[in-house]
């Protein structure tokens, strides 16, 4: 056994790397619900009433731009996250190659 890398370290890493991809996969469904939603509202009838849910009642909107706004900007900055998310991703891949074949050479 390596006493660079252990078995433990590679498999604690492959933990790391699985939440991750967890998190990506969920934040890219955030991302994928944000502009469906942008989408039926730009599509929706300006003489029909819009609501946004707030807790556990539905308010109705009032300013169709400024709610708009709102969902691109959370949409933004959801998929910033992503790219975080996406970037820690590679890194880890690649953290766990190399203690991988650092593991296997030992």
């Amino acid at each position: 056994m390596s006493e660079g890398v252990s078995a433990e370290d590679i498999q604690s890493v492959a933990r790391e790397l699985q939440i991750v991809r967890n998190q990506i996969q969920t934040i890219s469904s955030q991302v994928s619900e944000y502009g469906i939603t942008i989408e039926a509202l730009s599509n929706q009838d300006p003489s029909r009433p819009i609501y946004r849910s707030l807790g556990n009642i539905l308010l109705e909107v009032e300013d169709r731009e400024v709610l708009l706004s709102d969902l691109e900007e959370a949409k933004k900055a959801v998929e910033e996250h992503l790219k975080r998310l996406i970037g820690r991703e590679d890194s880890l891949r690649k953290q766990y190659e190399n203690m991988a074949e650092e593991f296997e050479g030992a």
